[in-house]
């Protein structure tokens, strides 16, 4: 499942919107040991764009 995740998450990331959806769906349907290396990933490939949905999805305190 961490695997579709991240295609489904990729295919998303044009748009801010689903891309938060996709993401909360993701952390629904994942293991914790997925959920720890999917939000390694997703702060890899997103946090230069999406660092504010990372951190409020994530439950990360706001950064500037």
């Amino acid at each position: 499942m961490l695997e579709y995740a991240k295609t489904i998450l990729l295919k998303v990331s044009f748009d801010q919107i689903l891309f938060e959806k996709e993401l909360r769906k993701a952390l629904r349907m994942l293991v914790p040991d997925e959920l720890v290396q999917l939000k390694e990933w997703c702060y890899n490939q997103f946090s230069n764009v999406y660092r504010r949905i990372l951190n409020r999805v994530f439950g990360q305190p706001a950064q500037a």
